[in-house]
């Protein structure tokens, strides 16, 4: 019988979205759970710090029934101060403690970053982790850069021609500059909805309807980051689909995510009551086959590898549809959409799981084969 692989579960981070990656961290957690891994959780702090949970504390949570509400189900930033270091066998990494790295707690065979937001997928935790030469889960340096920025992302689909919104980008310094905001984005049709480049989780968004105060909206975003993105809003439907794969990704059915008034801000999707996703929506077969396609072709464009969530607006009035944008790692939990959407077609938790940590472990092997062609 062969050793388990082992896993390191990171998760929680310095960004908004951290209580979000603990709810996602363990989704993952369970979906591991009883299918050959060793598992290791691994918390970030929010000034950056590593804590490794401890066994019992992760079985304790992995273990308990799952709340109503993926929000007050995670796991939590506990244990002692740890590093990540090189392991003395290629593609893996130690876990050690941060004061005496003679003491180690764990060798991985391949990392999980459940992390959302700025430091966790916005490619500088790949990029430890490329350093580290260890296998990891999800898209790699350049297609989570591009992914986390709402700018670098949208530029990325134009050059392949992919629909999207009418936007406006300004910084911090020309906002200041400017003596009027409403001169920043002429031409586009209220509402708007301005964002930071570099935020999820609907965090740092406001919908900015006729009468509304532009410079609030402004302030809120630049809260969350110094670029600013001011997209002009769709009345239409919010449509969802999963993309998982490598070389020939493949995308999951589709999902819509209906909302009771107002639009899904961060209150609604993580502290409503009731569940807004709606798999599979009810959509003519050639909108949903058009989903499909589109979410492989923004997948493409951006470089991805392993998984990501595509978001689009569908205007059923033109039939038009826009890819909003890409979640290079998205909400894992088991009331999240990605499980959901290929829970649908027949793809379980745990196959997902399976699939990413073997992605994961190819592209690692792939490299290391290229890297000794070229030595």
């Amino acid at each position: 019988m062969s050793a388990p692989i082992r896993i390191g579960i990171l998760f929680g981070g310095p960004s908004a979205e951290h209580a979000v990656s603990c709810a996602s961290a363990l989704g993952v957690a369970r979906a591991l759970a009883g299918g050959g891994y060793r598992t290791v959780a691994i918390g970030v702090t929010r000034s950056g710090g590593f804590r490794l949970v401890p066994d019992a504390v992760l079985a304790e949570l992995r273990d308990r029934p799952a709340a109503d509400r993926a929000i007050d189900d995670r796991l939590t930033v506990t244990g002692p101060a740890v590093e990540l270091r090189a392991g003395p066998r290629p593609g893996t990494v130690l876990v050690s403690t941060r004061n005496a790295p003679g003491a180690v707690h764990a060798e991985l065979d391949v990392v999980f970053p459940v992390l959302h937001g700025p430091f966790g997928e916005d490619g500088v935790v790949q990029g430890l982790l490329e350093s580290l030469d260890v296998p990891y889960v999800g898209c790699g340096i350049l297609a989570s850069a591009v992914g986390m920025n709402k700018v670098a992302m949208k530029r990325a689909l134009l050059a392949d021609g992919i629909p999207i919104t009418p936007h406006v980008t300004f910084d911090a310094h020309t906002y200041r500059q400017a003596d009027d905001p409403a001169k920043l984005v002429v031409g586009l049709r209220r509402p708007l909805f301005v964002k930071p480049a570099s935020m999820g989780s609907s965090i740092g968004i406001s919908r900015v309807g006729e009468g509304d105060d532009l410079a609030a909206a402004v302030e809120e975003a630049l809260r969350h980051d110094q670029l600013v993105v001011a997209e002009q809003g769709v009345a239409g439907r919010e449509l969802e689909c999963a993309v998982l794969g490598g070389w020939r990704p493949e995308a999951s059915a589709v999902g819509e995510v209906r909302v009771a008034g107002g639009w899904f801000d961060y209150r609604q999707k993580y502290f409503g009551d009731a569940d807004p996703m709606v798999v599979p929506a009810v959509l003519p077969d050639e909108v949903t086959e058009r989903v499909r396609e589109l979410s492989l072709r923004a997948f493409a464009a951006i470089g991805g590898w392993g998984l990501a969530r595509v978001d689009f607006l569908y205007d059923e009035t033109t039939g038009e549809l826009y890819v909003n944008e890409l979640n290079t790692m998205p909400g894992f939990t088991a009331h999240s959409m990605y499980p959901k959407v290929w829970a649908a077609v027949g793809v379980g938790y745990r196959e997902v799981v399976d699939r990413l940590v073997e992605l994961a472990r190819t592209r690692h092997a792939e490299r290391a084969a290229t890297a000794a062609r070229s030595a």
